[in-house]
This record gives C-alpha cells, structure tokens and sequence, in this order.
C-alpha cells in the first residue's frame, strides 16, 4: 500500500481528529529559520494525546481496553499539565519572551494549551457519561450509576459502608478565623463544602479529602447486574451531613487540583544530590497550582473562594459535566471479563535461549551468546527469558567478577535488583547508576538505591547536569583466555512491568569492541572520564549528535550523486532543531525519508521545495511504541543503529545516551523488517499532514488489513513453534 492510498482511504472511513498544533502559514522564502517550518512542540505533545484519545473511541477495540486507554489518556493529561502547563507559567512568571521556533512566547502557548486540553476534558467526559457508561451495562453488566439513580435499600447499603469503612478515616477542616485554608495536594479529589449555622445564620467553608487509599467505585448489590460501581465521593457528598452535626449543609462540591511538577533544579550548587531531590520532591508538593477541575454545580462563592485562596485565574478553572477524574477507568478495566478485553499475550521465549528442561544439558547464557549477537523485542519476546537471565546468572555464575548497571525507572519487587543485591552479597563487585532525576520515579529511585547501597553494590546516582537515560548492562566474566565482557544496550527500562506493555528492542553480546566501549562508558559514568572514546557505541552528549549527523550527511551526498539514500528513524519524539533542518536538507537533497514517530513532532513534512521527501508516521495501539530504531541506506550499504535516544535535544545534549549498531547480518535484516511492517500497517499509524491533522489508516478495498502488533505476535509464536 502507497502512502497516498493510506491517507485516502482513511479519509473515507473517519474524520480527523481535532489538532492543536495550529502552525503558521507556510512562509516558501522564510529559508529555514522560518517559524512556518515548525509545529509547536507542547501542541505537538496535546496531538499525541488525542491520537490516544481516539483509540477510547475506536470500537474496533475490546470494550475494557476502550476504557483503559480513556484512563491512559487522562493520565496523560494529568502528566502534560503538570510538567508542561507548568513549566510555561514558570516560563510567563519569570518574564521570558523568547520565542519557540514555531514564533510563540509563553502566554500565547499558554492559551492555546489550555484551550485544547479542555476541550480534551470536555470529550473525554462526554464519551464517557454519553457512551461507554451505557455500554458497559448493555454489553457488560458493568453499571456505574450516580448514587441519587439508586434504589432506597441500594443507598441504605452505601451508607452502612460509609459509617463502616469511611467515616472514621475522613478529616473535615474547616476554614475560619481560627482555622487557615488547608494544604490542597497534588491530584487529590476533594469537597469543598458550604455550611450555614442555623443559629447564628453564617455561612462557612470546610473541605475533606476524597481518601485516595480507598478504591474510587464502590460496589453495591444489584442481582441483575454482576459489577455495580458507585463513585466514592458521592457516597461521601451524600452522607456529608454526619460529619457536620448541628449545621445545615448547602451543598459539597467536588474539585480536584494539579501543581506543577516543573521544579528547577541547581545541581552546580548542589553538595548532596539525594538531598537535591528530596528538596525538590517536598518542593513539588508545595508548587503552585495551575489547574483546576470543578463540578458544574459548584456554588459561585465557593468557587470565589478557592480561586482566591489557590491564586487561580479564571482560565485555570475547568468545569466537569460529570465524573472528575477518569484515571479511574483504571479500576474498571481490570474487571476479569476475558471476551471484553485482548486475548492475553505471553511473551515467547527467543528460540536460542529455549531449552528443554532436565532431558537436555542447559547452557548457560553466556555460552549461548559467546556463539553470536543476540536481538530480544519486547514483549513479543520474553524480558524474563532474555535480559532477566542474563543478569540473575551473572548474579550465580561463580565466573562472574562484575555486573555494572543502569537503573532509570524499575518495577516493585524487581527481580534485577534483587539479583543485583545478590550478587554483591556473594563477593562480586557490583555497580548501579540509580538515576534519581527520572521524572515521577525520583523517591522509587532513592529507595532502590539505599536498598542497594545496604547490600554491598556501588551506587552512583547520576551525573551533575545530565540524566542517565542510556540502557546498559555490562557482565564481566573469568574465562580460560582472560575476562571477557557480556553487554546488553536497550531501548526500554530494566522494568518487568513496562516489558509486557513497552515495545523495545535490546542486543545481547559478546563482541569486545563493544564490550570495551560499555566499560569506558561505566568509567565515565562512575568516574571522572569526560573524554572517553567509544569505537562502536554512539554515547551522548560526547559524539552521538556528530555521529548522526555524519550519517544524515551521507544520505545527502549519496542523492547528490544520484545514488539511492534512504533514512528510516523510529522514536517516542522529534524536536531537536539541529537534526530538523539537516532532514530539511535531505529532503531537499531527494533523499526518501520515513520518520515512524510515536509522540510529539516539531518537523512538518509535506512542504514543498522544504520536506516534500519526508513521510511521519505515528503508531498508536495495544503496546506502547518505545523502540528507537535509526536505518540508513546509502547506495547499496545498510546501517541499523538501537538505542536509548530519541532526536530531540535533551537526549542528543543534556543525557546520557547509548546507540548500538547491529553488525550482524541477520539480525540487522531482522530490524530492517521491522521498520519496513511498521510502514505498511493500516490499522494503527496516523499519518501526520502538513497542516498539522493526523489521519489514521484503514486498509482500502480488497486490502488485507496489516497491525503491526499483531503481525509482530503472530511472528514470535512462529518462530518460537519452529
């Protein structure tokens, strides 16, 4: 299928979806520092959400997972305004009037942003209230009624669970002379609770907190409905006269707050960087508040008041015509009804790591490698099977002397720290970078490294200035011909959890050229080694950006020469100005570009005599695409690079980043497939247009329909059968 033929026939099947990138005019003089040639990076990320926002919709999906990606598109949101809302009314505060490459000061994106996600809300709750309710009952028995819709024993049952389990937990604070407006904490529902003293006739404000230890929907008998869920907030707003004795109650409203989480940090003057953060996460708590959601009832004096106490502005405040707070559609889609979700998916054991059990003698992993370069996909491959066993034999290998590892975000319970942990216990030398600045996970982090620090491993926790994204493992073993050195370079986390949803690739090898260059990069992670040198591995900031743009530069030579050139890049994001214009020059060049891009986009392809020669691609659907995968053809050579690093500026500049070339035949070719299914799906990817829309494929007349997840499991099955 032809690229045009996608768009065309998706245009025929569905609308597309709302854009907020709104970009300038194309501006064909501007030379290419014009804003025209650029969309709005926060814009770009709202578009990513609403690509997200549409599969809630997409009735092709299995009910319940309908459902979760409404929670995930909530949360989404939730995470943009903190991080980006927030970072932009920093940015207004402090007066900056630089602007973006797209021509927009703070306040102007500020606008925008705010107009789009609340439009985002507003869809969200309709679909919600005026669709996915009802059809959870109909097709489901899942009822999720308001607690005024219920019978009389049904609400005597609620109120019995409310004294039981939920009056005894609540605290109500009240606001007066004598009491100051209490602390309201990030994400938290709440009350706002107006009350008059019918012996004095004052009116006064009190609010209690919506317990968040509490599951949100609550069940209630219903013999003709298996799962009937009450919101717990309405059971509390209707039982709220018990905690008010002796006043008369006007109404309890609920509303919820979000602070922002963009707290700048300065690390040069930091002495004690646990201490840093742990600043900044109790900094974090205390952060001003940026948005607000309130139910539509509100009483206008309420809202007055917590406008005024908060320091909200009337743009901040976002009214709910129905349930605040969809993240917990979480809770739903956990229902086990197994026909209204995905035919569960267990991860295949890569076929060279299989083995028979007690009937065959078991190699160990590393002689399984020390035979060729190993390529794991997650999670159509097995984590457990693969980069687990990896590090929990080098954990018992009594030949191993060392494990060096990278730790950005992991999973509770982690089996690769508890391997770790066992490892040093036994004598080996262990070392971890716990990279605490990983954004949400900071206080996780912390704790696995005092855990790790307790048990004997070396623990650094990042680099001054940078973040340590890169994702490495290295295993040095005794081996007859000296120490030898086992790596593993990925593109996903060491998470068990993330494995099974994340879509990430990682190479398990034996090659010492590489092995060399994952040993000078824990010295300079761990050390003070600033210029280190690296034969294979690409490593940001040192030479990654030079490195890609050589090889962007080389397409551009080759279609000089009227040589075929071709670039494939798959990433989360795109935003690094740098690499933006050399596409720009390719394109201009005629080299064909094909850019399958997940998240945000600053490049705007389509523009003629500018990006003509440039096609992006986003593929949203069952697993989250995390792979970075970069693909170079210049004439009849191939080149396929796997890594940590996105194209975007804080990954080529302000992290360290590890890129690894796949030197071997078959599995380069193995990656090239890869890139090349992702292109002719046409059932997941949306193609991005020049004006800033995305439209979603759908296969044409007669054409098979290709999903790229799908085809990718039903490949791992294959391959695991032969």
């Amino acid at each position: 299928m032809n690229k045009t033929q996608a768009i065309t026939n998706y245009k025929t099947h569905k609308p597309q979806l709302p854009t907020a990138v709104n970009p300038a005019p194309f501006n064909p003089e501007g030379g290419l520092e014009d804003p025209s040639l650029y969309f709005n990076r926060e814009l770009s990320h709202l578009d990513f959400n609403w690509r997200v926002y549409f599969q809630a919709e997409d009735e092709r999906h299995p009910l319940l997972e309908r459902i979760r990606f409404m929670g995930i598109t909530a949360s989404n949101l939730d995470e943009f305004i903190q991080k980006r809302l927030g970072g932009l009314k920093r940015q207004k505060a402090a007066g900056v009037q630089r602007l973006t490459p797209d021509g927009r000061n703070p306040a102007e994106q500020i606008e925008l942003v705010q107009n789009n996600s609340f439009l985002m809300l507003d869809k969200m709750t309709r679909l919600w209230e005026n669709d996915i309710k009802p059809t959870l009952k109909e097709q489901a028995g899942i009822v999720v009624s308001n607690y005024s819709e219920l019978t009389s024993e049904q609400q005597e049952e609620l109120d019995a669970y409310f004294m039981d389990h939920i009056y005894s937990i609540l605290t109500p604070l009240a606001v007066d002379p004598g009491h100051p407006f209490p602390f309201i904490s990030n994400l938290s529902l709440s009350l706002a609770i107006l009350l008059k003293d019918p012996r004095r006739g004052v009116r006064q404000f009190a609010r209690v907190k919506i317990p968040s230890n509490q599951n949100r929907l609550i069940p209630v008998t219903d013999k003709d409905h298996p799962y009937h869920l009450v919101p717990l907030e309405q059971i509390i707003q209707h039982n709220i006269d018990k905690l008010f004795r002796g006043m008369d109650i006007i109404g309890a409203y609920p509303f919820r707050v979000t602070r922002n989480a963009d707290v700048r940090r300065a690390e040069e003057e930091a002495d004690d960087l646990i201490s840093m953060i742990s600043e900044e996460l109790r900094e974090r708590h205390f952060a001003p508040v940026v948005r607000m959601e309130i139910d539509h009832t509100m009483h206008e004096d309420v809202l007055k008041l917590l406008m005024r106490e908060l320091g909200l502005e009337k743009m901040d405040v976002h009214k709910i015509h129905g349930t605040l707070d969809l993240t917990s559609c979480f809770e739903i889609a956990e229902i086990d009804i197994p026909e209204h979700r995905y035919e569960p998916w267990v991860p295949v054991i890569p076929p060279r790591l299989y083995h028979e059990g007690d009937t065959d003698e078991e190699q160990n992993i590393f002689d399984i490698i020390k035979r060729g370069d190993l390529l794991v996909h997650h999670p159509y491959e097995s984590f457990t099977a693969s980069v687990q066993r990896l590090i929990e034999e080098a954990a018992n290998d009594p030949d191993v002397i060392a494990i060096k590892q990278t730790l950005y975000r992991t999973s509770d319970e982690s089996p690769v720290v508890k391997a770790l942990t066992r490892a040093a216990e036994k004598g080996k030398q262990v070392a971890v970078l716990v990279e605490v600045k990983a954004r949400f996970d900071e206080a996780n982090n912390i704790e696995w490294g005092k855990m790790l620090e307790n048990a004997g491993v070396h623990v650094t926790y990042g680099l001054v200035g940078l973040k340590t994204h890169a994702k490495v493992a290295l295993v040095i073993r005794r081996e007859e011909t000296g120490p030898k050195a086992y790596c593993h370079i990925g593109t996903g986390n060491y998470h068990v959890k993330t494995a099974g949803m994340y879509t990430d690739l990682g190479l398990l090898t034996g090659d010492p050229v590489i092995g060399n260059d994952v040993i000078n990069l824990f010295h300079y992670l761990t050390g003070i080694a600033p210029d280190q040198h690296y034969k294979k591995l690409m490593v940001a900031p040192v030479d990654m950006r030079d490195s890609f743009r050589e090889l962007i530069q080389n397409e551009i030579d080759a279609a000089r020469q009227d040589k075929p050139a071709h670039i494939i890049a798959k990433m989360n994001a795109i935003d690094d100005l740098e690499t933006v214009k050399l596409l720009y020059e390719a394109s201009r060049a005629g080299v064909s570009i094909d850019l399958i891009v997940r998240g945000h986009c600053r490049l705007r392809p389509g523009l003629e005599g500018i990006s003509e020669n440039i096609h992006v691609c986003s593929i949203i659907g069952r697993f989250l695409e995390h792979g970075r995968i970069y693909y170079f053809k210049n004439s009849k050579k191939f080149k396929v690079y796997i890594g940590s690093a996105d194209w975007r500026n804080r990954n080529l500049s302000e992290r360290v980043e590890a890129v690894v070339p796949i030197t071997d035949k078959k599995l380069e070719k193995e990656v090239r497939g890869i890139l090349k299914l992702a292109l002719k799906d046409n059932r997941l990817a949306w193609d991005l247009h020049s004006d800033g829309t995305y439209t979603q494929r759908h296969p044409g007349e007669g054409e098979e329909g290709i999903n790229f997840h799908e085809v990718l499991m039903k490949r791992a099955m294959e391959k695991a059968e032969q």
